[in-house]
């Protein structure tokens, strides 16, 4: 597949492009012409060699993996968790992982990389701050000393931490009020942690264009070492975050996160071709980087910011429902696991940027009180009746801010 992207510009254009001038009345614009090719797959080579390397994001998502696994096993197990490895995990202190590799990656850790990117929490667009910052981290500790609470024999109850024993060969942690912190952790982090990361910070372009970025990567200067440049890595590294922890070619194949869920997203047929478009997005960007050619570069980014939000809002509308549907059944407790998903999902909306503003979808104090709203009833998520009454307005206010319909949402076509 090949493309061409017209700009104007008055500089002197390097000799990678082919270049026309219109002249007719001796203005100086001038036509780039960019030639290149889009690959199939996300594979990009200098000199022979793999110019990609996305290595710390897989860690990351593998570290995230590990650490809800923690929690499950334990519930499955019946056995007592302890909060302080969970905290060491997020920390990446002490070799708490499983995972040799994860430990051995020290200078990897998901906490310093939690609502940590550029644009929200350095530069404090879309209304961030430090104090948001902590408050959200704080947050996440909260969740382990919650699920170490909920371990260990008790039946949640209505204002108990506790087991729910789902089926025979599933149980599930429910703090107090009801939420599960396993799903609190790992929808929460995708938001909090990788989607910040993805399009708040590495597909910034404060990030991307910074210093001498660009003039590197227009005369294709190599970071120390490497196969890349800077802006290469950096696109890369958002990539990582969504596909870092994928094995597609195994014998079940493997997508973790932000990449399965895109996939629940684009088997609904309402939502077109949403995984195509964005793995698209990534490689004609990550093409136009290589070629030097800004403007289509900064085109994919506003692709992928407004495909990825989708996901969270559409994943969010689909299990309000899904918990709505079930609240009656079993005091509420089957709902639980699912309004819990869509808590976390609800927290990600925070963390969206939507294009041309540099802020998210839904503020912080909009997502804020939707989630507050979850827990207000009495015991929190155990007021089935409160729920009942309020969640089709919150599946209306998301559906409405994304451009969708509830109906659209809650039924995978």
């Amino acid at each position: 597949m090949k493309f061409k992207n017209v700009l104007l510009a008055s500089l002197p254009v390097a000799a990678l492009f082919v270049v026309s001038c219109s002249n007719d009345d001796n203005n100086s614009t001038q036509e780039q012409v960019f030639d290149y090719t889009v690959p199939t797959t996300y594979v990009f080579e200098r000199s022979g060699a793999t110019t990609v390397d996305y290595a710390g994001e897989t860690n990351l998502v593998l570290m995230l993996d590990e650490m809800g696994a923690e929690i499950k096993n334990k519930a499955t197990a019946g056995t007592a968790l302890d909060a302080n490895k969970l905290s060491d995990m997020y920390s990446n202190i002490n070799g708490q992982f499983s995972n040799v590799t994860l430990n051995t990656a020290s200078d990897k850790q998901l906490k310093d990389k939690t609502a940590a990117s550029r644009d929200f929490f350095m530069k404090f667009n879309g209304g961030g701050s430090i104090a948001e910052q902590s408050e959200v981290r704080n947050l996440f500790q909260e969740q382990f000393n919650n699920a170490a609470a909920a371990s260990g024999g008790a039946v949640a109850a209505a204002g108990v931490a506790g087991t729910y024993e789902e089926t025979a060969t599933t149980k599930r942690l429910f703090a107090a009020n009801g939420l599960e912190p396993q799903q609190v952790l790992l929808k929460g982090m995708m938001g909090a942690c990788f989607m910040d990361q993805i399009v708040n910070n590495y597909l910034s372009k404060n990030v991307l264009d910074e210093g001498s970025n660009r003039e590197n990567n227009t005369n294709k200067v190599l970071e120390e070492g490497k196969n890349y440049t800077k802006m290469e890595h950096l696109w890369d590294e958002a990539y990582g975050y969504i596909y870092g922890g994928d094995n597609p070619t195994a014998s079940t194949p493997v997508y973790k996160f932000w990449s399965s869920y895109i996939n629940q997203v684009d088997a609904d047929s309402d939502f077109g071709t949403l995984r195509e478009d964005i793995e698209l997005a990534f490689r004609k960007g990550r093409a136009a980087i290589t070629a030097g050619d800004y403007a289509t570069r900064d085109a994919q980014i506003a692709i992928i910011k407004k495909k990825i939000a989708m996901v969270p809002a559409v994943r969010a509308v689909f299990y309000l429902k899904e918990g709505k549907a079930k609240l009656t059944a079993d005091s509420g407790k089957k709902a639980f696991h699912a309004l819990s998903e869509g808590y976390g999902f609800i927290m990600s909306l925070r963390y969206t940027n939507k294009p041309g503003t540099n802020s998210p979808y839904m503020t912080k104090a909009e997502v804020d009180a939707i989630l507050d709203g979850m827990t207000a009833g009495t015991n929190g998520l155990w007021d089935i009746d409160y729920l009942n009454t309020h969640i089709d307005g919150w599946a209306d206010q998301i559906a409405a801010r994304f451009g969708f319909t509830v109906a659209q949402a809650e039924v995978v076509n």
